[in-house]
């Protein structure tokens, strides 16, 4: 299938990872993503498979994360306030959970209360822009524990890098305005790769560089 597989947190050695399990894991949990896929074409009117075409060369990958406990967590972070920016995660995690997402009502970090066998599903930029902000990325965030290790499978489904992102002309009319400007995946992610997660005097890119102004009416 060719997904990489991706080490975070610099205490997870490649030789205690079943090189065998790993690809058969990715392999049922892409096939979980495009059922997923299939569910949200459907939920805005359109063919099942509407959107499967532009994962042909999909430039999905796994990362293997490990947060070591700290002390002090209100003084650390997993991972720092982000969106997803491609299309689906679905994040395979302990029972140690840390994952926090953004409350839009009143901007307030909840903790998502980890599930036995389930899995945590997060829409991604790339579903919002193709919906047209029917669907919205939320914001999320990763604390880590006082004492216990933690570790999380997120595996994010990404379309191939030649994809040109838009709202889908099938949801966009006179009454119902693309929101977006077209941008290209591959180098979307070049760059935002390369900033991600870091402490930078400039923001990150974001779709929301990519928003069109409404016009008045």
């Amino acid at each position: 299938m060719g997904l990489v597989v991706v080490l975070s947190g610099g205490q997870l050695s490649p030789t205690l990872i079943a090189r065998e399990e790993c690809e058969h894991y990715a392999e049922e949990v892409q096939k979980l993503a495009y059922k997923l896929l299939e569910l949200i074409s459907l939920s805005l009117d359109l063919p099942a498979n509407r959107l499967s075409g532009f994962f042909k060369d999909q430039t999905s990958f796994i990362r293997l994360n490990h947060y070591p406990p700290c002390p002090v967590p209100h003084l650390a972070l997993g991972v720092g306030r982000h969106k997803d920016a491609g299309a689906l995660t679905i994040l395979a995690q302990d029972d140690v959970g840390g994952l926090e997402v953004k409350r839009k009502t009143d901007g307030e970090w909840i903790r998502v209360k980890p599930t036995h066998d389930a899995y945590i599903i997060n829409v991604g930029d790339i579903i919002q822009v193709w919906s047209n902000d029917r669907y919205e990325s939320v914001e999320h965030r990763a604390a880590v524990n006082c004492k216990k290790d933690r570790i999380s499978i997120p595996f994010f489904f990404n379309p191939a890098h030649y994809t040109n992102v838009k709202p889908l002309e099938e949801l966009t009319d006179d009454q119902n305005l693309a929101k977006y400007k077209p941008y290209n995946w591959g180098r979307f992610f070049a760059t935002r790769k390369r900033s991600n997660f870091q402490k930078l005097n400039v923001e990150n890119i974001q779709i929301s560089h990519f928003r069109l102004l409404e016009k008045s009416v």
